[in-house]
């Protein structure tokens, strides 16, 4: 049995593989024991005081050979002449339960309305250079989902909903870093998640799955109170034991299309608000106490939120999704909008510093949309998103303020350098936002910079707007089955069922959906695709 030890190390040894091994050996004198394996379990970074350190739990292993770091196995079932089931949507969530149905004996159907991962590059490349957005293939649509070329952030909470280690261990099964195994908030970077994705996919087909690109769902078959499939724009149908629905957060034809056919759907809080880009030295400085981050200490992030009164009702305003060492980019998935989003790449070497800041939208705020039903929530959000594109000029040039000129109210009369490709336009962004976002917004810097002192600076600016953090609609589901309470055979997913959010957590939600997929209707004969 192998020793586990916990230890609190400088960085320039917890992070070097040769020093922390011979750190290790030292310490537990076993420099003449024999054969001596040390492994990592667990490693975090504790900056709470003057010196930061790192705390490593370690598995040491002596005359003995270590355990098999990974428990999955990529080996799957033939199930090119199983039962199939429909999957909509590509992103962690349509791909995870893609596996998890073959692990089950269950053909997968996946349809994707966008293109494969390799392919959307040259789409991201068009919006950013000549401002054009393909509604199909975007920072959101496409093999993958929004996360691949986002900061490929693995680090969840949701342990509850399923088995985490083995999302991330299926991850480094097709190509992802052990580490991810190790440090307590993973990532992988969205240069390295493209590799990633195609193994998934690969996965999939070898298995007997099938996976189909450029196929936007335009039509549910309904019969009875049940889903027996889907139609897509080209005229096909597609027929299985039951439709999981993946489709993420963004896609508002899906919602529109469930809402026509009565497909029970209702509005959703969500948040919305700004991307805030520091320097990362500078964030570096507030977080690592003025020390130099080195060689060995990565890109320092941060987590902030505070309750801020705004006509007498408190509400939160928090960073989201912040990304180190990362870009701002342009998020939009239609024409005629502006959304902005953050990504990382894997070395996260970026010298900016992004994070949404945003604040939570309430029912009472979508008041004036009523007339829309359920999709009231989801017409402010698009409502706003054109406005910016509008007041920017009508480009995915986006609207900008330095952090001091906004809690001023002024437009500020310069900008600073800037991670965002597509370009800048100083406006007030008091004038861009509603005023409860706004207002609250002013007052949450101030508290932030009492917080992390030097965060709130005239070398930050502001820029808009981070709309997209989570779906405005929710689609419902049974809580035990995940099954639609009216519509038999549905399993809405993940974000865009309005659940899970982030990469682990919609493939765990993916996962879980397939599970409930089989046990309900395993034993059903499937039609075939038409």
């Amino acid at each position: 049995m192998p020793k586990i030890i916990d230890l609190a190390l400088p960085p320039e040894v917890a992070f070097d593989e040769t020093r922390f091994r011979e750190h290790v050996i030292g310490s537990l004198g076993l420099a003449g024991a024999g054969t001596v394996a040390v492994r990592p379990l667990r490693r975090s970074i504790d900056a709470r005081g003057r010196q930061v350190k790192v705390n490593v739990t370690t598995a040491v292993y002596v005359n003995e050979l270590p355990d098999a770091r990974l428990s999955y196995s990529k080996d799957l079932p033939d199930v090119s002449r199983a039962p199939q089931a429909v999957v909509v949507g590509a992103g962690p969530a349509g791909m995870f339960a893609a596996l998890r149905l073959i692990e089950l004996g269950i053909r997968p159907v996946v349809l994707e309305r966008g293109k494969d991962v390799r392919a959307r590059r040259r789409d991201l490349a068009a919006i950013t250079k000549d401002h054009v957005v393909n509604p199909d293939s975007n920072y959101c649509f496409g093999e993958g989902g929004a996360g691949t070329y986002s900061d490929g952030k693995l680090y969840t909470r949701s342990n509850k909903r399923g088995d985490v280690r083995r999302i991330l261990e299926i991850l480094v099964a097709h190509g992802a870093t052990e580490e991810i195994l190790v440090d307590a908030h993973p990532h992988i970077g969205t240069n390295k998640l493209p590799n990633i994705v195609t193994a998934l996919r690969e996965s999939i087909l070898a298995a007997g799955g099938e996976f189909l690109f450029n196929k936007k769902v335009t039509g549910f078959l309904l019969k009875d109170g049940e889903m027996e499939g889907v139609r897509t724009e080209d005229g096909h149908e597609y027929r299985g034991l039951g439709v999981i629905l993946a489709t993420g957060h963004s896609a508002r034809d899906i919602f529109e299309l469930l809402h026509q056919q009565r497909i029970h759907v209702e509005a959703k809080p969500f948040a919305m608000g700004v991307r805030i880009e520091h320097q990362q030295a500078l964030i570096d400085r507030i977080q690592y106490h003025g020390a130099d981050r080195g060689d060995y200490l990565p890109a320092s992030s941060y987590a902030l939120a505070a309750q801020v009164k705004y006509n007498g009702e408190e509400r939160g305003v928090f960073s989201f999704c912040m990304c180190p060492g990362g870009y701002i980019v342009p998020a939009a998935t239609a024409p005629g909008e502006l959304v902005v989003n953050g990504m990382s790449p894997s070395r996260r070497d970026s010298k900016y510093a992004n994070s949404g800041m945003v604040v939570a939208v309430n029912e009472p705020d979508w008041q004036a949309y009523q007339a829309h039903g359920p999709l009231a929530a989801l017409r402010m959000q698009q409502e706003l998103e054109q406005k910016a594109f509008r007041m920017a000029g009508g480009t995915q040039a986006a609207p900008a303020q330095r952090m001091t000129d906004f809690v001023k109210g002024k437009v500020s009369s310069s900008l600073l350098p800037t991670s965002y490709q597509p370009g800048l336009v100083s406006l007030n962004m008091h004038e861009v936002l509603p005023a409860p976002i706004a207002v609250r917004l002013r007052e949450g810097f101030k508290a932030f910079g009492s917080k992390m002192r030097g965060y709130f600076t005239d070398e930050a600016q502001l820029i808009g707007i981070e709309s997209r953090t989570s779906s405005p609609v929710r689609i419902p589901r049974d809580r035990d089955t995940l099954e639609h309470p009216q519509t038999k055979r549905l399993f809405p997913c993940a974000e865009g069922a309005g659940y899970a959010g982030g990469i682990v957590s919609a493939a765990m939600d993916g996962e879980r959906c397939a599970e409930q997929l089989a046990a309900l209707y395993a034993g059903r004969k499937a039609a075939v695709v038409v």
